[in-house]
């Protein structure tokens, strides 16, 4: 069966996951989630990729990203995928596939779904029960988004800008955003858009990107069941790196 193909709209923000080869680790060691924001980061900007969100977990890592450029995205993800999984190969004596097939994506309707798309992302350790407040997690951008920490890999997004014109109300206007976790139905949409690989949006966004892709951006079979994050997806290791 051929590949379905992604929806590809420069100037879009996708929401990316991949995961660890049968949910197995991606990250082994702190250097290794060092080494990963490094390749990601060169990767990005060598295909013009703006890093808006982003969090690794133990076994899978989440990403917000938007491409001024045709396959950007792909281009980056293929570029990271070689440079990380040789260095962790050479680094830790294994041979073989890390990720589990190739990354997923979903579009986004960025004026509707983008800063809670940013929430989704970076709530994932508090989700996991990993820790109790995303500020807690050292592996995500909310530092960055939420209190202000440089990062080099996020570009911040012109809606994200747009809370206000200062940094540091800009910042407590976000941190606002994380006082309630998002609701069933947020979650659910977010998790049928991402692992059908259509588009996350309101209808009328839907309709949009339909008649620009003369492509079908909803399920085509009704009352399908959206595919929900498994629970093993959270496991932690035992490095104590975050």
């Amino acid at each position: 069966m051929p590949r379905k193909t992604r929806f590809d709209l420069p100037g879009i923000p996708q929401h990316v996951i991949q995961r660890g080869n049968n949910r197995e680790p991606c990250f082994f060691d702190e250097e290794d989630y060092h080494r990963y924001l490094h390749d990601l980061n060169a990767s990005a900007k060598k295909y013009s990729c703006a890093i808006h969100a982003y969090v690794l977990m133990t076994n899978h890592v989440h990403l917000l990203v938007t491409s001024d450029i045709p396959y950007g995205i792909s281009q980056m993800m293929q570029a990271l995928g070689r440079r990380y999984v040789y260095y962790i190969n050479h680094e830790h004596q294994r041979t073989g596939t890390l990720w589990e097939g190739r990354f997923k994506a979903a579009l986004i309707d960025t004026e509707a779904y983008l800063l809670t798309c940013m929430r989704y992302i970076e709530l994932n350790p508090v989700r996991a029960a990993m820790v109790e407040h995303p500020g807690e997690y050292h592996w995500s951008s909310y530092a960055a988004n939420a209190q202000g920490r440089s990062d080099a890999l996020i570009t911040s997004h012109t809606l994200y800008l747009a809370l206000d014109a200062s940094p540091a109300l800009r910042q407590q206007a976000y941190r606002e955003l994380f006082r309630h976790h998002l609701g069933a139905d947020d979650l659910h949409d977010i998790r049928e858009s991402l692992n059908h690989e259509l588009v996350l949006g309101r209808s009328h966004f839907k309709d949009k990107i339909e008649a620009m892709t003369e492509r079908q951006t909803r399920l085509g079979l009704p009352g399908r069941p959206g595919v929900e994050e498994d629970p093993a997806d959270y496991l932690a290791n035992d490095a104590g790196v975050y």
